[in-house]
């Protein structure tokens, strides 16, 4: 039997080299985060981060520890609504993108 490569290796390679990929994730971690699913919401965010800005340099943009961002968004985590969106809002500028809630019946 071949062996395969790892399915979060997997993604993390295509966030590296497919930008519209990058900014899908991201846009879809923020709706699952908005629709209530949230375990699935910060699952994606973890990876998204993982392979984007890193957990350090996230830590630095939102002025907290790294390991504490790690924790936020484990699967225990229960982060603040105050310090979720701020790091939506660093992964945003970080990316170069500014989602959009919009409307839908």
């Amino acid at each position: 039997m071949a062996l395969t490569r790892d399915f979060k290796e997997t993604i993390l390679a295509r966030i590296e080299r497919d930008p519209d990929f990058r900014e899908a994730l991201l846009e879809e971690g923020v709706q699952c985060l908005l629709s209530g699913d949230v375990e699935t919401g910060k699952s994606v965010l973890r990876d998204y981060i993982n392979a984007t800005v890193g957990f350090q340099e996230l830590g630095r943009l939102t002025d907290k520890s790294p390991k504490s961002l790690i924790r936020m968004l484990g699967p225990t985590g229960n982060p603040q609504a105050r310090n979720l969106f701020q790091i939506i809002n660093c992964l945003q500028k970080h990316e170069g993108l500014q989602l959009k809630v919009q409307a839908v019946r």
